[in-house]
C-alpha cells in the first residue's frame, strides 16, 4: 500500500469513528486492531498491541497526570480557589473593568494550580459571571476573558495536557512545563492589556460600581496571608525541577501534599473534600490513561506502514520553509480543535508533527508548546471547542455564537503569541535551560 493510501486509512478511519461519535479512546483501539492486522499481520500484530498498551501505562512519566490532577480537584473541593479569587476582587479596587482583570489574575493563578482548563472555565464561569451580568459588563469583557484565561490550564504548569504530550512525544516532561511559563504569562499580561485598551476606548463597556473600600494595611494582610502561601505551591511544582531537587513526578507529589497543607493551614480540609477530590482525579485520570493506551500502537502503525516517512520525504521534496510548515501545522491544529478533544489531537498529530519538525531542526519542547498554544486556541474555537459550552452552562442565557464573538479578540493575541514565540524562540526555550541536570 503507498503511503498516502495508508496515511489516508488510518487517519480516516479514527475520523470516521469520531464522527458516529464513538468515543476517542476506543475509536483508536478499533482502529489500532484493524492496523496491526493490516500492516504487522494478524497473531503476531495483535501481539505487539498488547505488548505496547502494558508498556504505555506502566510508563513512569505518566504518574504526574493524576496527582496534577488531585492537585486542581483538592483546590476546587476545598474552596482555595475561590478564597483566591476573593482576595484578588479586594486588592483590586473600583479598578474599571474590575472584574474582568480579576478574571484574569486569579485564572491565571488557578491555572498554574490546578493544570485544568475546563474546571477554570467552569470554576470563573459560574462565580464571575453572574456579577459580571449583574453589574451590567459587556459581553466581550465578562465571556471573553474567562473562556481565554481558562485555556492558559493548557500552556501553564502544571499542565496535565503538557505531561501528556511530553510522554507521548518521549519529551523531557521537566523541560515541556517549563516552557510554558513565559508564553502562558505574557498571554495573561496581554489579554490584560487588551481589557485595559477596551476599556478606554468603551468605558460603558464596564461600568464603574461602588466596592467596598479595603485599606493598603489590610491588603498587605490579605496577600501575605492568602496569596503568598500559593507561591509555596508553585515552587514545588516549578522550582524543584528548575534546582533539579525533584523530577516532574516528584514535585508534583510535593505539590499535593503542600495543597494539602495549605488547605489544612486555611481549616477547610475535610475527608469530604478529599474524598470528592479523589474521586474526580480518578475519573478524569481514566479517561486519559484508557486514551494513551489506545494510542500506544498509532504512532508505530504509521510508521510501519510508511505513512509517516513517505510524508516526510513528500515535503521534504516539495522544498517548504519552515514557517510555512509551521503555518499548516497550525491550520491543521486549529481545524482539529474546532471538532476533536485536545487528547484526541496530539494522538493524530504528534506522530506525523513532531518527526517533521525533527526534520527541519525544530526544538521538539519548542514544538510541544507550539502544540500546546493551539490546542488552547482550540478549546475556545467554534463549533465545537469544549470551553465554548462549558461557559453555555454557565451562562445559560447566552448561546455559542455570543461567545464566540467575545472571545474572537482574545483568540488573535494567541495567534499573536505564536508569532512571536516562532520569531525568538528563546522565549520558550531559556527556562528549560535553566534545569540542573
Amino acid at each position: 500500500m503507498e503511503w498516502y493510501n495508508a496515511f489516508i486509512f488510518m487517519v480516516g478511519m479514527i475520523l470516521v469513528l469520531m464522527i458516529i461519535r464513538i468515543p476517542v479512546a476506543f475509536a483508536f483501539l478499533i482502529a489500532n486492531v484493524v492496523g496491526v492486522i493490516v500492516f504487522m499481520g494478524g497473531h503476531f500484530g495483535i501481539v505487539q498491541l498488547t505488548a505496547n498498551a502494558t508498556d504505555a501505562l506502566t510508563n513512569y512519566s505518566l504518574v504526574p497526570i493524576p496527582l496534577f490532577l488531585l492537585m486542581g480537584e483538592l483546590f476546587f473541593q476545598t474552596g482555595i480557589a475561590t478564597r483566591v479569587f476573593s482576595v484578588i476582587d479586594r486588592l483590586m479596587g473600583g479598578l474599571r473593568g474590575r472584574l474582568s482583570y480579576v478574571t484574569i489574575a486569579g485564572g491565571t493563578i488557578f491555572s498554574a494550580l490546578s493544570g485544568s482548563s475546563l474546571g477554570n472555565v467552569a470554576m470563573m464561569g459560574s462565580t464571575l459571571y453572574p456579577e459580571m451580568e449583574r453589574n451590567n459588563y459587556s459581553r466581550f469583557l465578562s465571556l471573553g476573558p474567562i473562556v481565554a484565561t481558562g485555556g492558559l490550564a493548557a500552556i501553564i504548569p502544571p499542565s496535565g495536557l503538557a505531561v501528556v504530550l511530553g510522554s507521548i512525544a518521549g519529551i523531557d516532561v521537566g523541560r515541556l512545563l517549563l516552557a510554558g511559563v513565559v508564553p502562558g504569562v505574557g498571554l495573561a499580561l496581554a489579554y490584560a492589556a487588551l481589557v485595559f485598551f477596551w476599556t478606554v476606548i468603551r468605558p460603558e463597556a464596564a461600568p464603574l460600581y461602588e466596592v467596598a473600600h479595603t485599606p493598603l494595611r489590610e491588603k498587605v494582610i490579605l496577600a501575605v496571608t492568602n496569596l503568598l502561601p500559593m507561591g509555596i505551591v508553585v515552587f514545588m511544582v516549578v522550582g524543584l525541577i528548575i534546582l533539579g531537587i525533584a523530577t516532574p513526578t516528584e514535585s508534583a507529589a510535593f505539590g499535593v501534599v503542600s495543597v494539602l497543607i495549605l488547605a489544612a493551614f486555611f481549616r477547610c480540609l475535610t475527608i469530604g473534600a478529599i474524598v470528592r477530590a479523589a474521586a474526580g482525579a480518578m475519573r478524569i485520570s481514566g479517561m486519559i490513561l484508557l486514551i494513551i493506551l489506545a494510542s500506544s500502537t498509532f504512532s508505530q502503525i504509521l510508521s510501519i506502514s510508511g505513512a509517516t516517512r513517505g510524508l516526510i520525504a513528500q515535503i521534504q521534496s516539495m522544498e517548504v520553509g519552515v514557517y510555512l510548515l509551521l503555518f499548516y501545522m497550525g491550520l491543521v491544529l486549529a481545524v482539529l480543535g474546532a471538532f476533536l478533544d485536545p487528547v484526541g489531537i496530539m494522538m493524530l498529530t504528534i506522530p506525523v508533527f513532531l518527526p517533521l519538525a525533527a526534520s527541519y531542526g525544530i526544538d521538539p519542547i519548542w514544538m510541544g508548546i507550539f502544540i500546546l498554544i493551539f490546542i488552547e486556541f482550540g478549546l475556545a474555537t467554534p463549533p465545537f471547542g469544549l470551553a465554548l459550552y462549558v461557559m453555555m452552562g454557565a451562562a445559560r442565557n447566552r448561546n455559542i455564537i455570543d461567545i464566540s464573538v467575545s472571545v474572537a479578540p482574545f483568540l488573535l493575541i494567541t495567534l499573536i503569541m505564536v508569532v512571536i514565540i516562532t520569531i525568538y524562540p528563546e522565549i520558550v526555550l531559556y527556562l528549560p535551560s535553566l534545569i540542573v541536570n
